[in-house]
């Protein structure tokens, strides 16, 4: 899926990618996350702005937006994709009442207006390369002001051959067919979290690496806040 095909084509394989997510509990790891910091987010008394980087098919955002709707915490949410068929495919997608920005760019171009809060991505780092991964923490550590989440996948020989029949016996498109177990060879383990967090500056004590069954491998920082002082 990184090489040029219809839109058609991508509309079929994001739609099957999210279907696999669902399947998969892919979206759980990163709403732990969020209800961990619910509490925070709720005092703040603002809206919430979340970036999503490498948006897709939209999906996780929508999970995020339905996820804020329930708590009663105001958001404003961006997805970010560099494929402009992926952005239009995501907004088509997406309910005429959702307030979710979509945004074409590349992210290392990207100069938002203000920090977010929050920036998340799913299954985006294992198709850069680690000195560009050293980069893209880089970037969300200067453009998050509370923390950043990544939720991509974790390099085992398990999911990798589970994939594998999983994905032609679901009948998945034939590039999601392909694409999986390439992804899952070419993800992670924590040793290679830990120096590429070290490469980026970010010390151990500062970053959480946790693994999620099924295949996920999630890294997170969450940012010290200042202490809120009654008036």
């Amino acid at each position: 899926m990184d090489e040029p095909c219809s839109r058609l084509q991508m509309r079929a394989c994001l739609r099957d990618l999210a279907w696999t997510n669902r399947c998969t509990l892919a979206y759980r790891p990163q709403r732990l996350w969020l209800d961990s910091l619910a509490p925070h987010l709720v005092a703040l008394r603002q809206p919430i702005r979340i970036l999503d980087v490498a948006s897709g098919y939209g999906d996780g955002l929508r999970k995020i937006e339905r996820w804020a709707i329930t708590r009663g915490i105001p958001v404003e949410l961006t997805g970010l994709d560099l494929n402009p068929d992926a952005t239009a495919i995501a907004a088509e997608a997406t309910p005429a009442s959702s307030r979710i920005h979509w945004v074409n760019a590349n992210v290392f171009d990207y100069d938002p207006p203000q920090p977010f809060h929050l920036i998340v991505c799913s299954l985006f780092t294992h198709h850069l390369v680690e000195d560009d991964i050293v980069r893209f923490l880089q970037w969300c550590e200067q453009n998050s002001t509370i923390g950043w989440f990544i939720n991509d996948l974790s390099r085992a020989a398990f999911p990798y051959h589970f994939f594998r029949v999983f994905s032609s016996l679901a009948r998945l498109h034939p590039f999601v067919q392909h694409d999986g177990p390439v992804s899952i060879a070419r993800s992670f383990v924590p040793e290679d979290w830990q120096r590429i967090c070290r490469a980026a500056g970010l010390q151990d004590v500062n970053i959480r690496i946790q693994p999620f069954t099924p295949a996920r491998l999630c890294v997170s920082r969450r940012k010290p806040q200042p202490e809120r002082t009654s008036p």
